[in-house]
């Protein structure tokens, strides 16, 4: 009996070893250049980089590029921490500002970063099949552009369709407010131009999962921009898009719930 009793408590601790030997680290690297041009100003070398924080001992992994708000005037690059420690990386953004910089040099630094990814995600054992966009506000915005208007992407060979999801948070689907502003348009006048996601509607696109705050709390009637954008994705044919109101949250506040939608939607991804 009790040579029973021991060899269990030697099973038991062999189990708890293994499972503590296979447990998932993390790393973080940070402050990495993702754009290579000799001619880069001061201020590009500054803003240009992104940190990476990534699961080291395990493969095949998805990766979310996460981009920051702050109105594309202010902000800085940082993991989320609801998405630590949950299997994937995080590849976070610092992208240049207005008015230092005007647009579209902030689209084109997001789809910088997104091309980064795609070129690199497989040394650090990410799939390049399962890379998804995201952001809040500014980000959201962000994440919509160069997820909707190709041309981004096809200047570093990559098609915007291989993105595994895009996945904006309370991002403008008209014209950013600030590229209004750099124009001296109010932020009360609606613009649909180049610059807003919602002249690239299209059938072909990633899947796509808008989500934003309470209709009733949200800013500059950022739901009714969603909702309109989701209907015209779908009018034109889009098989794959989705539209999320988070009831009593406003637009700061819904950033926290989303995470939590976005982690239980890119699990598919995993099947």
């Amino acid at each position: 009996m009790k040579k029973s009793i021991l060899l269990s408590l030697v099973l038991i601790f062999l189990g708890a070893q293994t499972i503590l030997a296979q447990e998932t680290t993390y790393i973080l690297e940070e402050n990495i250049p993702y754009i290579n041009d000799e001619n880069a100003s001061e201020y590009a070398r500054e803003r240009c980089k992104l940190d990476i924080y990534y699961p080291e001992n395990k493969t095949d992994f998805t990766t979310v590029v996460w981009y920051h708000g702050g109105g594309i005037t202010g902000g800085n690059k940082f993991i989320p921490e609801k998405l630590k420690k949950q299997g994937i990386a995080v590849v976070a953004v610092n992208y240049r500002l207005s008015p230092k910089v005007k647009c579209p040099v902030y689209i084109e630094d997001a789809a910088a970063a997104v091309a980064w990814t795609f070129q690199n995600i497989e040394k650090y054992g990410g799939s390049k099949d399962k890379i998804v966009v995201s952001g809040h506000s500014a980000g959201g915005y962000l994440t919509s552009m160069i997820g909707l208007d190709k041309h981004y992407l096809a200047k570093y060979d990559i098609d915007a369709n291989d993105i595994a999801m895009l996945i904006p948070f309370s991002g403008h689907t008209v014209t950013h407010f600030t590229v209004r502003d750099e124009r001296g348009i109010p932020g009360t006048q609606a613009i649909v131009d180049e610059y807003a996601p919602l002249y690239f509607v299209r059938p072909d696109a990633p899947p796509t999962i808008f989500i934003t705050g309470d209709r009733e709390q949200e800013m500059l009637g950022r739901y009714e921009e969603n909702a309109y954008m989701w209907r015209m994705m779908k009018v034109a044919g889009h098989k794959n898009c989705k539209l999320m109101e988070l009831d009593g949250f406003n637009h700061g506040e819904m950033a926290s719930p989303a995470l939590e939608v976005l982690l239980k939607e890119i699990r598919v991804l995993d099947k």
